[in-house]
């Protein structure tokens, strides 16, 4: 799915007739995927690292993790374009804060992973019901109102808790394991690309649906990685398994910043 998939026009002249205007988020790119799969990855193994081998625990691990969260879209939310860095530590925190609502409904308050899996579901939906309601597309080259990028940051959130929830419920409540979890979920991302690129597909919809599976095939392999061996992982750990992942994704925000890669086209009346 690319930039021009959606078929939604960049900016709604209506509202900004008279001012440059910026989408404050990503094109798609192949760097946004190879990004977003590295930073939900990362999301899944950093909030094991801080909650598990720092021993701050799970209700401390979210109390800070949310705090930083909220500090960075701040950050975000007061930039007029995108800003690689500030974007995607946005999403890796974002990451990290959905898996850590997931493991505190299921390790702390006891809930199934399969009523997580269907109550984030149901909140997702609920966000995309609203915000087309509202704004009449859910498509993501046009977030440049404060609103519509509120809407837009809403439903990453509920699509990293969902996508925890449901990684989880395949690999350990269905005991898949994480390596045949990662591969079925890759599997049905390459059934929806091959639809969309075969023109049976909207691109919006198509996105979305990407968008929201990457999340649990990035958890099961953070976990695959991870996890020990008598797990089912391959016992790398959760501090060099993060590390590496860190690394990778700051190398491609470098990538993104000096080629402008991912930059949506300006609009307005300057264009």
């Amino acid at each position: 799915m690319t930039a021009s998939s959606t078929n939604e026009p960049l900016y709604d002249i209506a509202q900004a007739p008279d001012a440059a205007v910026y989408n404050r988020v990503p094109q798609v790119t192949w760097d946004f995927w190879v990004i977003k799969l590295l930073a939900v990855t990362v999301g899944e193994t950093a909030a094991d690292f801080i909650n598990q081998s720092l021993g701050l625990g799970l209700s401390m691990t979210s109390l800070l993790m949310s705090g930083l969260l909220v500090a960075a879209l701040v950050w975000q939310f007061a930039q007029k374009r995108y800003v690689p860095m500030v974007y995607w530590l946005s999403v890796v925190l974002i990451s990290v804060v959905g898996t850590l609502i997931s493991d505190n409904l299921v390790d702390n308050l006891g809930y199934a992973l399969s009523t997580t899996t269907t109550v984030f579901g149901i909140a997702l939906a609920a966000v995309f019901i609203a915000w087309y309601a509202v704004e009449k597309t859910l498509s993501i080259h046009s977030i440049f109102t404060f609103r519509r990028e509120a809407f837009y940051w809403l439903a990453i959130l509920f699509t990293f808790a969902l996508g925890t929830s449901a990684g989880d419920q395949l690999s350990e409540g269905l005991h898949l394991g994480y390596l045949l979890s990662a591969f079925i979920y890759a599997g049905v991302i390459a059934a929806i690309a091959g639809v969309f690129f075969a023109g049976k597909m909207n691109g919006i919809l198509a996105f979305w649906l990407c968008y929201i599976l990457t999340r649990p095939a990035g958890a099961s392999i953070g976990d695959y990685l991870s996890q020990p061996v008598p797990d089912g992982g391959l016992g790398l750990g959760t501090v060099i398994t993060s590390l590496i992942f860190l690394t990778a994704i700051a190398a491609t925000v470098v990538y993104m910043t000096i080629s402008h890669d991912g930059d949506e086209v300006m609009a307005g009346k300057a264009r």
